[in-house]
């Protein structure tokens, strides 16, 4: 018996690992997942299992900055449902959420796969806020397949970022690497046409979501305004939670509110998809006292 616990104590540890209720995140398109490190801590802290995947042609890399080509959404679609599904066949239960189009992206996999809750960070339905340029109207002119292969699209000030000190440490990242913790300093207009595809592709299935949802959004995002949360209120198929902040940009996980957005995530999900009740002190406990 002696030689043996050691063993089945670790099987027991095992189990609970498994057991732990699971959370896959999407950062935003060109970016890494740096910018979800806040919220993924928080929710680590308290004992969630947490994936921020790097998907290629969706994100960039946070050592260099470069991008693969960039495949149809699709592409990204499958590796999002295949992160699922590895974490599904362990932990069983998985919320799903994201930033930016990383919210979209999440969406998206909510139609494929079951979520047990949905996290919506500054999602974006609608390039509409108060920083985007009064030319995106002419976009589709460089989704012709002889331009987006080509053009791109230069990030400007205030990258997303109310803390202006926040601000100047992104803007001197991007001019040294070309990439920060908010992304890469420039967008393609070939990853521009594949996240204007999958927004259609989501938009065309929100009525079919009915997972529990928390939409977290700034009242003064710069690039995606109030009709993206007033489209998800109106059209998921369970009324989500929204909470508005007021002194952030659309980078909420970085800004000025980084603390307060990370808690409110960790709170929804420990109310909305708990944390096995189990304990490795009361599991022990039971193996001794079941082998005493």
């Amino acid at each position: 018996m002696r030689l043996t616990a050691p063993f089945r104590t670790l099987s027991a540890m095992e189990s609970l690992e498994e057991r732990r209720p699971a959370v896959l995140l999407f950062h935003g398109l060109c970016a890494n997942p740096m910018e979800l490190a806040p919220v993924a801590k928080s929710l680590r802290e308290v004992g969630y299992v947490v994936e921020t995947p790097a998907m290629a042609g969706y994100g960039v890399s946070s050592a260099t900055g470069e991008q693969l080509p960039v495949p149809p959404f699709e592409h990204w679609l499958a590796e999002a449902t295949a992160a699922y599904d590895r974490l599904a066949a362990k932990h069983g239960r998985v919320a799903i959420g994201g930033l930016c189009m990383g919210a979209v992206l999440a969406l998206a996999l909510a139609a494929r796969r079951p979520a047990a809750a949905l996290v919506l960070i500054s999602t974006t339905l609608h390039f509409d806020g108060w920083n985007v340029s009064p030319w995106r109207r002419l976009l589709p002119l460089a989704y012709l397949p002889v331009f987006r292969r080509r053009m791109s699209f230069k990030e400007t000030a205030p990258f997303g970022l109310k803390n202006e000190r926040l601000r100047a440490w992104v803007e001197q990242a991007m001019a040294s690497n070309h990439v920060s913790a908010v992304g890469a300093a420039r967008l393609s207009a070939a990853s521009l046409y594949e996240a204007t595809r999958l927004i259609r592709h989501v938009r065309a299935r929100l009525t079919g979501l009915s997972a529990p949802a928390v939409v977290l959004h700034a009242t003064e995002d710069d690039v995606s305004g109030p009709r993206s949360v007033h489209e998800l209120r109106d059209r998921l198929g369970q009324q989500p939670e929204v909470h508005w902040f007021h002194d952030s940009y659309h980078m909420l996980t970085l800004d000025n509110e980084r603390i307060a957005v990370a808690r409110t995530v960790r709170d929804f999900l420990l109310r909305r998809h708990p944390l096995a009740t189990l304990s490795p002190t009361s599991a022990f406990g039971d193996f001794h006292e079941q082998h005493a």
